[in-house]
């Protein structure tokens, strides 16, 4: 016989074994599968963890001073109010000082005027300013408590109280128009600094946000760097006027000074006038007793 006749039962162990074999293979490639997969999950996993999250970032577009102000952090605004406040103080003052020295000088030379003019201290009208009217009031009283002038000595006596008190009149005069003026001169040494301690804590704020948003472009670090040389600014803008707001007043107050001495001078000359007359007239009493 050419066919060999296989037993049944030969037949289902190469069945089984044939079955067995498939099974092992798909296994094997199910546990390959299994383990890329173990591999890989952690790796992805890893990998959306470390994606940094977009923040959303807000540029305001056509940026302007105002809203460099509104977009301040709140030590920035309160260096910017108070720099403010101190720039329309110094104008303020500014403007008072020169109304106040224009018309203490307008006084002044009207006095003036009236001194050079007469040649006793009975032919002296009203006075304008108060300092030479001031001035006036004691020459009177100093007169009335000393009485008859009855010797040089005591001439001199009366000359040298009434300077000491004109000397005292003038100081006082000249501080008091200098009254307010010493804010001036703070202000203008001090503003520059305030402004830079804005700007200052402005940047820092400004490379905290840039720390924040994992982001160095100009356009998001540009504004934040804006509002903190905004305070630089409206410091120099405060400082550089009350400097020369300063020097201004210094030196009307010097002119002012000068005609205060001057109008001083007149009235001492009367002074030294009517001494010289009491004293001329006690002389010529004593000539025509003897």
């Amino acid at each position: 016989m050419n066919s060999v006749t296989m037993n049944p039962v030969v037949k289902q162990g190469l069945a089984f074994r044939r079955l067995c074999g498939a099974v092992g293979h798909l296994s094997g490639a199910v546990t390959l599968t299994a383990l890329v997969a173990g591999l890989t999950m952690p790796v992805a996993a890893f990998a959306q963890e470390a994606v940094p999250v977009a923040v959303p970032l807000v540029v305001p577009k056509n940026l302007t001073y105002w809203q460099m102000f509104a977009h301040a952090t709140l030590v920035v605004k309160l260096v910017m109010m108070v720099l403010l406040m101190a720039s329309v103080a110094t104008w303020t003052i500014w403007i008072s000082k020169l109304v106040e020295l224009k018309n203490a000088n307008r006084r002044l030379r009207a006095d003036l005027a009236m001194l050079g003019t007469v040649d006793a201290l009975g032919k002296v009208g009203e006075l304008q300013h108060g300092a030479p009217a001031g001035m006036l009031q004691l020459v009177r009283t100093e007169f009335a408590r000393t009485g008859e002038i009855a010797t040089v000595e005591a001439g001199e006596g009366v000359k040298e109280r009434l300077a000491a008190r004109f000397v005292t009149v003038e100081a006082g005069a000249i501080e008091r128009m200098l009254r307010g003026a010493s804010v001036l001169a703070t202000v203008g040494a001090i503003t520059p600094f305030v402004g830079l301690f804005g700007t200052v804590w402005g940047i820092m704020n400004s490379f905290i946000g840039i720390s924040q948003s994992n982001t160095t472009n100009l356009a998001v670090v540009a504004p934040g760097i804006a509002e903190a040389l905004l305070a630089t600014a409206m410091g120099l803008v405060a400082a550089i006027p009350a400097v020369i707001m300063y020097n201004h007043v210094a030196r009307s107050v010097a002119g002012y000074r000068r005609n205060l001495a001057d109008a001083s001078t007149q009235v001492a000359c009367l002074v030294s006038h009517e001494v010289d007359v009491k004293l001329g007239a006690r002389g010529s009493v004593r000539a025509a007793a003897a």
